[in-house]
């Protein structure tokens, strides 16, 4: 018989606030980058042209108003025998990452990141398309836990 996972229940680690504000500077580039590239088919003397790049700017603002929701919606769970990741607000995820498959705990810093004392944690794992990390970890943090990872996924490996 199997269990269902306790999700809602369970004690999740959250990633830092700060984390909110290279997000936010990110979706602004690229939203405002987006309008300004808009604006050139202000040429054609259209009502259309004008409204295209009005509703990229109102993208924008509605995306980077959701960013400070979102980043608290990261959070992370060390569980007995995996890593609980979870991402979203309206589509959420939950990865479950066995420590037994973690190839790899990489830790990157951006110059931004970097500046708020942060790390982004990336994980390799045994399969080709995985694709898991956690975002705005404090530095201190993010070294804590890698070497845990790592402690946990060779005492996992050496059982196989």
């Amino acid at each position: 018989m199997t269990t269902r996972l306790d999700l809602e229940g369970a004690t999740w680690t959250r990633i830092s606030p700060k984390y909110k504000w290279p997000e936010m500077v990110r979706f602004a580039v690229i939203g405002l980058v987006a309008s300004a590239l808009s604006a050139l088919t202000w040429f054609f003397d259209a009502w259309w042209t004008y409204g295209l790049t009005g509703a990229l700017l109102v993208v924008t603002v509605v995306t980077v108003a959701f960013v400070p929701r979102r980043v608290r919606a990261i959070g992370y769970q060390l569980r007995e025998d995996d890593l609980l990741v979870r991402h979203g607000i309206f589509f959420l995820r939950f990865v479950a990452v066995p420590y037994g498959r973690m190839q790899l705990i990489d830790i990157n810093r951006g110059p931004i990141v970097r500046a708020l004392g942060l790390s982004d944690l990336e994980f390799v794992t045994a399969a080709a398309s995985s694709s898991v990390g956690i975002p705005g970890v404090p530095v201190d943090e993010a070294e804590r836990l890698r070497d845990r990872l790592v402690e946990l996924a060779e005492s996992r490996r050496a059982g196989l």
